[in-house]
């Protein structure tokens, strides 16, 4: 009998970029491009790639991602060369899901052209905002109007599916403001659509004017949080995670990975796997990396086995934030758990409106996700007293 392949998601890290923006805290180095670096990269993710795929042999790849950075920066031929060597060393389904972040300055029509007939069939674009005097408090080095024409450009390649970031809860920004925002994206027809709140992170420039920038309180972030719930459900895009909406059929497979426990492989510094029931992340260096590849030295900056009881924590922490949710005899079939005292919970947190219960299984609602940190902490904290005397069958 023919063996069943697993599913796997390969994510490559492209560790550059033009400038770094006010509130980026991702592993990044801004500059002009250096093209000994890149090439250097280049080669070592390839190498990688080739010693990885002998421990992928049982497995399919149905999701590639190039986040960063800016992949599109580091430009089409370094990109196609990536995924033509994923292709020649991982059984990669032809149907797979292929995506590659973009800044509306650094895509040109042609190099779209060529990335969608290599294989690239995902774009994910970033806005932030069609408000240029927003985009430049944000260190952003791109118009709105360079975001229009990058977005026709990537429809005009052949790129159906088409995502565009949004950020809200920015220096200055009201909520009509907000309003003007979505609307104006709206009309772009892209096929998904992320919603993020900007988060001051410690360590980036932002931090250190944030008392003075004029940022929305969280009351305020929280009503257009709940804005762009409303608004983008009333035009076809259903929210399926916490900061992500889509048309039907159009979500994140890459992203819905994470977030329902799915295996992947990342490669570059900073990038983080979770494959074959460990989980470990490479340093934050890119000569580090590169060096190590070669040289055969150690680049992790952390790996570790996670346990059955680990995973269960995870299992809350993640599904709760999606449409997907939790279910008993899932969560009993996966954990050997008792389901009852999260039910008894998850019943309070109904009839407050913050969860609802469909086809049997649990999800939160939009009002729920505000309070997702602290709602699933009681869970977690529900699940740990239940679990007391749970022994891991694994450990016997």
């Amino acid at each position: 009998m023919e063996q069943q392949l697993k599913s796997l998601g390969i994510y490559i890290h492209i560790p550059f970029c033009r400038s770094k923006c006010e509130y980026c805290d991702f592993y990044s180095l801004p500059g002009g491009k250096n093209r000994k670096a890149m090439e250097d990269y280049a080669q070592a993710v390839m190498l990688h790639l080739k010693e990885a795929a002998q421990r992928a042999a049982e497995y399919e790849v149905d999701t590639v991602y190039f986040g960063g950075g800016t992949p599109s920066f580091f430009g089409e031929e370094g990109l196609r060369r990536l995924l033509d060597e994923i292709d020649r060393r991982f059984i990669l389904r032809p149907d797979a899901e292929v995506t590659f972040e973009a800044n509306p300055d650094s895509v040109s029509a042609p190099a779209l052209r060529r990335l969608r007939k290599a294989g690239f069939n995902r774009i994910s674009i970033g806005v932030q905002s069609d408000r240029d005097e927003q985009l430049r408090a944000l260190g952003r080095p791109h118009s709105f109007q360079q975001a229009r024409e990058a977005v026709a450009a990537a429809k005009d390649a052949g790129f159906d599916n088409l995502s565009l970031d949004l950020m809200y809860g920015l220096p200055g920004q009201s909520r009509d403001q907000w309003a003007g925002t979505l609307q104006s994206i709206i009309k772009l027809r892209p096929a998904h659509i992320s919603c993020y709140g900007l988060r001051v992170e410690e360590g980036t420039p932002l931090y250190e004017y944030k008392d003075c920038a004029n940022l929305p309180d969280d009351d305020a972030q929280a009503d257009m949080y709940l804005y762009a719930v409303d608004t983008l459900e009333s035009y076809g895009y259903r929210q399926y995670e916490i900061s992500n909406f889509s048309r039907e059929g159009f979500e994140s497979k890459h992203n819905l990975r994470y977030w329902l426990g799915g295996e992947y492989l990342g490669f570059g510094p900073a990038a983080a796997s979770d494959f074959a029931g460990k989980r470990f992340t490479y340093q934050r260096d890119l000569q580090g990396y590169v060096e190590g590849i070669f040289g055969g030295a150690p680049v992790l900056s952390e790996c570790e086995s996670i346990p059955l009881r680990e995973r269960a924590g995870e299992y809350l922490m993640l599904r709760l934030r999606t449409r997907y949710g939790i279910e008993a005899k899932e969560y009993h079939r996966m954990f050997r758990m008792d389901f009852a005292p999260l039910e008894e919970i998850l019943e309070q947190l109904h009839k407050a409106r913050y969860a609802t219960k469909e086809n049997g299984r649990w999800r939160l609602t939009a009002q729920g996700f505000l309070l997702s940190n602290q709602i699933i902490l009681a869970l977690q904290e529900a699940q740990r007293e239940s679990a007391a005397f749970w022994v891991d069958p694994d450990a016997l």
